[in-house]
């Protein structure tokens, strides 16, 4: 049975979500699901593939994420590995591809892993969950951006369907 390491670095949670989708098309695996901030070493040697998903917020990945990886990055590349990102901007159709989102581009020049299987996913936003200073600033950016900024209701852009997709191919890589 393959065992599966899925680690995930969220701000509201949607990228943990978007991971408990994914585990569920990996039934012919054993499966950890694990913050980044919590992996540990041994966790990784235990794993036969990983699987990594990072939140953007602010047009940044969260500091943790890049520590991990500057720690790990001979562990992961080492074995079967992918990497997705999880970002508002990927709500458009333009800006949804690993070739395409700007997030995806500058993570892959910036980091010292370089995953073989890429994804990215648009996220969700619900205003009534957020702070004041984040929902404010968050709000003025989709405004700029031409987005939702009707603060009573989520805005879901997360395809559920990609997510199943790319999790069943991540699942058949070698």
């Amino acid at each position: 049975m393959t065992k599966i390491l899925v680690l995930y670095s969220t701000v509201d949670g949607q990228t943990r979500r978007i991971c408990e989708v994914m585990i569920k098309t990996f039934t012919t695996a054993e499966v950890q699901l694990v913050a980044i901030e919590q992996a540990t070493e041994q966790q990784l040697h235990w794993a036969d593939k990983v699987l990594l998903g990072a939140s953007i917020r602010y047009g940044k990945f969260r500091p943790a994420l890049f520590q991990f990886i500057q720690r790990f990055n001979v562990l992961l590349d080492a074995k079967p590995n992918g990497f997705f990102c999880v970002n508002a901007v990927a709500r458009k159709p333009n800006k949804n591809t690993p070739e395409t989102n700007g997030y995806m581009r500058k993570f892959l020049q910036q980091s010292l892993w370089q995953p073989k299987q890429l994804a990215v996913f648009g996220g969700r936003i619900d205003y009534q969950q957020i702070g004041l200073v984040d929902r404010t600033m968050i709000r003025f950016i989709m405004w700029m951006t031409k987005g939702p900024t009707d603060m009573t209701q989520v805005h879901e852009f997360t395809d559920w369907q990609k997510v199943r997709e790319f999790a069943e191919a991540f699942a058949q890589e070698g």
